[in-house]
């Protein structure tokens, strides 16, 4: 383990809340805020109980003043530009020398923009999104994606080791964003080709466990076959990653790719049966809900 350090965790959501855990479970002294305050207190009074090193501020500002390590987990760039640059943003706080490492999904621009602010304070900052959803968090086996400089990923690399399986440094600053969109983007189509395939096997009769059996160790395997055919063939959807939260990276990569000049015709349509899946409420289910927009053949 390395040595202690006092950290400030800013975003407390089905990936931050864990992310945090482990960092507390890890020795590190963590003081947490969320946007909302009972998720903090509840987070706060379960790892208290364990007896780890834990407190909670009211602000971000508070949260990372003193801090040598800022982490933010939150929603989308409005949010992460509220909780570092905001009237109370942690920003302000940092100190020459001291961490930010950000594992919210935010634009690639957004991220080059923090690294420029946090460089002209003399603070190491790395964009570093995830891949693994809810249950890798749980886990503490996230993949992570990084851009930022060489020091800045030599100091964040002994943090993350407390929670990730995997890190890999893609480049400079908003490198490792640009990789997250281009995870969203692999992942948009598997689903939509999972999809399609499994609501086939079931209007045409077939027994999908054994069609489970049969396509599953050949070349249509997926992360997302494995964990999620079963739960799909049972219409249940709540396992961590929303479709709104996907819509929002799918949106990231789709605006960057027109930056680029880059058509993404898949992920674009994907992304609008993503849309037709929260006009029918859908849009807190997890993503392997994108089969409800194919009809399934009931009078309902």
């Amino acid at each position: 383990m390395s040595e202690p350090i006092n950290i400030a965790f800013l975003g407390l959501g089905v990936m931050g809340g864990p992310i945090a855990g482990h960092l507390a479970r890890a020795g590190h002294s963590v003081t947490v805020y969320n946007r909302t305050a009972a998720k903090a207190s509840a987070w706060l009074d379960r790892h208290q109980r364990d007896g780890l090193a834990v407190a909670m501020a009211e602000t971000p500002a508070d949260a990372a003043r003193g801090k040598d390590v800022v982490l933010s987990c939150v929603g989308n760039d409005a949010d992460l530009a509220e909780v570092l640059f905001g009237a109370q943003g942690a920003v302000a706080e940092l100190c020459p020398g001291a961490l930010f490492i950000d594992h919210t999904t935010v634009s690639p621009e957004t991220a080059r923009q923090v690294a420029k602010a946090t460089s002209a304070r003399g603070v190491l900052a790395v964009d570093a999104p995830v891949s693994g959803g809810q249950s890798g968090a749980e886990a503490g086996a996230l993949s992570i994606m990084c851009g930022g400089k060489d020091d800045a990923l030599a100091a964040a690399r002994p943090i993350m080791d407390a929670y990730a399986a995997r890190i890999v440094h893609v480049g400079g600053p908003g490198a490792g964003q640009g990789a997250k969109a281009v995870n969203q983007i692999c992942i948009a189509g598997i689903l939509g080709g999972l999809a399609e395939g499994l609501r086939f096997a079931q209007q045409a009769g077939l027994d999908t466990d054994k069609v489970f059996e049969a396509v599953s160790g050949g070349a249509a395997q997926s992360w997302q076959m494995v964990n999620r055919w079963d739960t799909m063939t049972r219409n249940e959807f709540d396992f961590g990653f929303a479709i709104d939260w996907m819509r929002k990276d799918l949106d990231i990569a789709l605006t960057e790719a027109r930056a680029h000049g880059i058509s993404l015709p898949v992920t674009a349509l994907v992304d609008q049966f993503y849309a037709s899946v929260q006009a029918k409420g859908g849009g807190r289910q997890d993503t392997s809900a994108l089969i409800r927009h194919l009809p399934d053949g009931s009078s309902t």
